[in-house]
Formats: C-alpha cells, structure tokens, sequence
C-alpha cells in the first residue's frame, strides 16, 4: 500500500541552531579533554564528573586514558550494596510487573555514611588530579571543577534491552519492562532531582548519548542556548518502535531508516519526559534531554499557569500509533486521577484523544466506552475467562464500535475503555504520562520477546466508568468538529477535547496566513494535512520555521504570538494544523 504522493519530506533529526557559542563546544574525548586540562590550575586538583543513570564506564575509560589522573574513585561505592538497595526501594519497585510508586526522595537515601566519609577522606588526602566519577559524585565532593554527564531516557532504555542494568543493580538478563519500571519510577527521578540541583554548579556539561560522539558545553553556553531554543519553535526529536501490531504508515511517510524492521508501531513525537532536543553550536550538535529542558527552564517553556499547575513537567504529548497493514491494540483503560495519585504517587492521569491521520480503504473503526447497560459482573467474568485461554473476549458484545475515517477526532479521557483497529494510523494527542494503560484483552498474543504481555484486568475493572454508556459516548467523545471562528481563506474548528480532560485542541484549515496569541502558554502544532507550512513571527522575534506533513512542533511559552501559512510546495493550497493546548 502507498501511503504518500511523492517523496517523504519528514524531518527525522531536527536541530535548532545556536549562535555566538561556537567556541564553547568541543567535540570528541580529546578536545574535551584538552579543555579540560586547561582547567587544571594547580598541582592538587580535583575534578568531578556527575552523571545521570546510564551513563557508559566508557566515557569514564576515555576521560582517564587521556588526562591520566593520580587517584580516581567511583561514586557507585559509597551507596549501600546493590541487595540492601534493593531492600530499601522494594516499596516503591513492587512486585507488579509494570507499575511501581513514584520515589519521592534523593539519591543521597541509598548513600552508606561511613562510605561516604571514607571517600571524602581519600579526597582530601589525594595528591595530583583527583577525578571522581558517577551518580551521585558531587555527594563526595563538587571539586574544582565540575562536569554534569547527561543521558536521554530513550537511549537509556534502548541500553536496558541490550544488557545494561539497573543503578547499583544486577539485573542485566531481566526483562527490559521490570528495568523500565525501576527506572521510571525510581532511578529516573532521583537522578532528575540530582540534576537539577546542580544546574547553578556545574562547570561544563557532557552530552554522553552516543558514546562514540561525545559532546561539551561551557555551562554559559548551555545557558544561552536552552534560552535562545526557548524563543522560537522547535521539535524534539522523534524515535520509532517496533510493536505486536504495528504497521507500515510510519516506515514509508516517516521515512524510517531501518526498513527491515517488521514493523513500525509507535513513536513519541512530542514528549519531553522521554525525547531530547539537538542544539547545534556550529558544526557540532549537543542532545539534551526533555527532562533537563523542563526542570531548568519550566516558565519558558509551559508558562506561568503551567508550572503552576503542573510544576516542571511539559503536560501534552504527541505520539503516533500505526496500525496500517497491522493489528488491534489492546483493549485498555487508563486510570482516573484518584487511582492514579493513591496507587503511583503521580500527579495527574493519562486523558487521550486519537485523532486519524490516515485509514485504510475498508470500514476502520475503534472501540470506544462501553454500550448502555453493560453489567460489569458480565464484563469481569469474560475478561477473566479470556485471560485464561477458554474464550476470545467479545469485545463487539460489551463496547461501542464506531467506524472512523481521516481526520475524526474521537476522546479518550481516563476511566474509558477503548481499542484501536487495524488500518488506522492514529495521531495521539494526550496528557504527558505514558504508561499507565491496564491492558484488559490483548487478543491472545504473546510480546515481541515471546511473553505474554500484562494485563492488568483488577486494576482495569477499578476504574472503568461503568455508568457511561452509548449516548454519553456520542455526545462528549465522538461528536463531529465544529466551526468555532474562521474568516476568508481559513476556518478553525473545536476539534476536543472532552471536558473531563484539560487539553484544548482546534483544527485550523488555511489558503492565507493566520495570527495566534499563546498568552505566553506553550502551544503544540501538528501539521495534518498538506506539506508543508511556514511558522512566522510577527515582531521578527524568531526566524521563520518550517513545519512539513507529520511533524509535531513546540511554541513554548516564551513566544508571545506566531502566524502560520502554506508554504513551498503548499503554497496556495490548504494545509490543516492540529493546536492543542492547555484549557485553564
């Protein structure tokens, strides 16, 4: 099956150019390194390299192989062994195979006192270049000289399947799911927590996220070139993933490199918990986690009422589900916020909205919600039947079965069943957290690694609104978009979402340039149809921007107003831009 008219012109490693730091990066171990011996300044020094999770052993083989210090001490040795760790965070690991609950504390809970004295002593007793390295290095001592070595949480899962463990764990052969929900849950946020804590500290920061194209930053170029990406419009970059049913969509319009793969299923587009930026200071282009981006400079990038609201953490997230020449998703729920903050210690639930980018020729469809006056004895007692292998689940029996077609809107929020069908490719609009779904039928299949994947049916039943039926459905979550303004050449539509969820999304479909206002509240763009158009300021703030078919961009708050229009091969024709942002 075609998929495009033409070729693909998908962006798929964006950059944002930063000027007037060109000789504040240096690229490669031994420029860093030579950049670090001219910090060297006397004959006792010590320098400390602070890393995220994940951070390979072998920058820290690079960074002694070139600078040849007297005394290096690993961090990882003044935490408690890796099975006492494992004791204190059992609370929070669980026994579930997916979900754990949210770490509130500080690296600092794991360090053993003792360990820790010792180190420091070892320290102060060092002669010539000292260099400590590790999670939590700084705990020993910030030196005289401090690196921050940064990770992005995609690149560190893709370590998780191909061996890495856990911090301070040994977990290598575990499943890739178990390592992520310890990460996602623990290791993550306490590393985050550490990060931002040294964000007024550090001397230079490392981007370690290829190993073998190591990068550095002065910290006044890391500064100045998070604020400059802050002023204008900017994408992440997007990563693609194989998946049980994927499809097709994504490999030929995306233009996805690795053509050999089965399929392609998802990818995250617009989700700074897990994607990174690329800011590129002359030739040399620095990875910088979402996650690094939020907690630094969370007003300019949500705005005011968003950090009020949802502190440092980027609420929307675009994502693609691909089920062309694929199959069903499973048949899930997420939870509502009560279950959600009560079980995971999380601040807001998974609300989403699938909006179809493309549909197959045949009938397409999603179930959505359950069918008027569903017993949820009838629906437990199938579910668990099926779980066991002695039926399929009739998902047509309990749940509505509404047939779709490019570019309806259907909503989601939490407490909704729901299931994608085949031929669909699906523009996910939702709130930021990402793994929450209890998966209650999965059609009988087994995982990419030959498991069968989790369902989560007790918890599903829990939080399923099972007095929402069929006519609640069509009226909140499948009703038709509607004009809400427009003028000559443009209208703009209310496309969703449902009130129960707080993003607002607004088609906009234009022939001439349209003005927007963000009231200094980010704004996040999806071209979804046409190829391409150009993003403007109207005050010269920010260089002129292209966004083409398929790509998800930010205007974070810092840009007061932008226009848009078709542009390039678009020029004079419609293109259609998918807003969302938050409703306050």
């Amino acid at each position: 099956m075609t998929y495009l008219n033409g070729v693909s012109n998908f962006e798929k490693y964006p950059s944002t150019k930063i000027h007037g730091h060109d000789t504040d990066v240096f690229a490669g171990y031994d420029q860093i390194a030579t950049t670090l011996k001219k910090s060297i300044n006397r004959n006792d020094f010590v320098l400390t390299v602070e890393t995220y999770v994940g951070v390979d052993e072998s920058v820290l083989e690079a960074l002694v192989d070139r600078l040849k210090p007297s005394t290096v001490i690993h961090s990882i040795d003044i935490f408690y062994p890796s099975d006492v760790m494992q004791k204190m965070m059992a609370r929070y690991i669980t026994d579930d195979r997916v979900y754990g609950i949210a770490y509130t504390g500080e690296w600092s809970d794991f360090v053993e006192p003792t360990r820790l004295d010792k180190m420091k002593a070892q320290v102060e007793q060092a002669k010539g270049l000292t260099l400590i390295f590790g999670v939590g290095a700084s705990y020993i001592s910030k030196g005289d000289c401090l690196v921050y070595a940064d990770m992005a949480i995609w690149e560190l899962q893709m370590r998780y399947r191909n061996g890495t463990p856990n911090f301070n764990a040994t977990n290598v052969v575990e499943e890739q799911i178990r390592k992520f929900k310890r990460g996602y849950f623990i290791d993550w946020r306490l590393s985050n927590r550490q990060k931002a804590s040294l964000f007024e500290e550090f001397d230079f920061y490392l981007d370690t996220v290829w190993n073998d194209k190591p990068a550095m930053l002065t910290r006044i170029a890391f500064e100045t070139g998070l604020k400059e990406m802050l002023h204008q419009p900017f994408r992440t970059i997007p990563f693609f993933d194989e998946g049980l049913w994927g499809g097709q969509w994504m490999k030929e319009v995306c233009d996805v490199e690795d053509k050999s793969r089965v399929n392609y299923a998802w990818s995250y587009n617009l989700l700074f918990q897990e994607n990174e930026v690329n800011l590129q200071y002359g030739e040399t282009r620095v990875n910088i986690p979402g996650y690094t981006i939020m907690l630094r400079y969370p007003k300019l990038l949500i705005g005011e009422k968003g950090f009020s609201r949802f502190g440092a953490e980027y609420p929307i997230r675009y994502d693609f589900l691909d089920t062309m020449e694929g199959g069903y998703l499973s048949l899930q729920v997420h939870p509502d916020t009560q279950y959600y903050q009560q079980n995971f210690g999380m601040p807001f639930t998974q609300d989403e909205s699938y909006y179809f980018l493309d549909c197959g020729p045949t009938d397409t469809f999603m179930h959505l919600g359950l069918k008027t006056g569903v017993k949820k004895e009838d629906v437990e007692r199938d579910l668990k039947r099926a779980s066991r292998g002695e039926i399929d689940f009739p998902a047509d029996k309990y749940t509505n079965k509404i047939y779709v077609k490019k570019h309806d809107h259907l909503h989601v929020p939490a407490g909704t069943i729901h299931c994608a069908g085949p031929n669909t490719m699906i523009l996910e609009i939702s709130s930021a957290p990402c793994i929450f779904t209890f998966k209650l039928w999965d059609w009988g299949r087994v995982g990419m690694d030959g498991i069968p994947r989790p369902t989560h049916i007790d918890r599903g039943l829990k939080v399923i609104q099972w007095d929402k039926g069929t006519e609640w459905i069509n009226e909140t979550c499948a009703f038709p978009a509607y004009k809400v303004d427009g003028g000559e050449g443009w209208v703009e539509e209310k496309t969703g979402l449902n009130d129960l969820e707080f993003i607002e999304t607004h088609r906009i479909t234009t022939s001439v340039k349209v003005h927007r206002s963000t009231k200094n509240e980010t704004n996040a763009l999806h071209l979804v149809d046409g190829r391409e158009a150009l993003i403007e300021s109207p005050t010269g703030q920010f260089k002129p921007f292209i966004i083409h078919f398929a790509e998800s961009v930010c205007i974070p708050a810092g840009i007061s107003e932008y226009t848009f229009r078709p542009y390039g091969e678009s020029e004079n024709k419609e293109v259609s831009l998918i807003i969302g942002y938050v409703r306050y």
